[in-house]
């Protein structure tokens, strides 16, 4: 039994490692002028919500919250690498693992960003709703 956790965990932390990368991968290909429009704005949505300190479904609700982080992120990135030429994706990830293998801090700069978008987006919501 302990070994089929264990192997299990194994597997889990896998699977988020390797997602962890394709979000990287993502984030150059959506700045790519090559990657089509439709492929960048998903890309673009996918790594902004994987970078986003807000969820649809907050953390704290037990069980659920963790959901649509372990379901809408796979799915996006899934999603959004089959709209990606296979090619260009290939040399995102190469880029994409050079770049964050010399660059382990944190970009507070973009988290900045990400924050100032959301707090805009609860803003307006707010606005329409008082």
């Amino acid at each position: 039994m302990k070994n089929k956790f264990t192997e299990m965990l194994s597997h889990s932390k896998l699977a988020v490692t390797k997602t962890k990368k394709e979000v990287g991968a993502l984030y150059f290909a959506y700045r790519r002028k090559d990657v089509p429009l439709y492929a960048k704005l998903m890309a673009m949505a996918v790594v902004g919500y994987a970078l986003s300190p807000l969820d649809l479904i907050p953390d704290f609700i037990p069980i659920l919250g963790y959901l649509d982080d372990l379901i809408l992120i796979p799915l996006g990135v899934t999603i959004a690498v089959k709209l990606i030429p296979k090619n260009i994706m290939k040399e995102c990830r190469l880029q994409a693992e050079e770049a964050f293998s010399k660059n382990k801090h944190k970009n507070w700069i973009a988290g900045a960003v990400i924050i100032i978008f959301w707090v805009l987006i609860i803003m307006y919501i707010l606005s329409k709703i008082i």
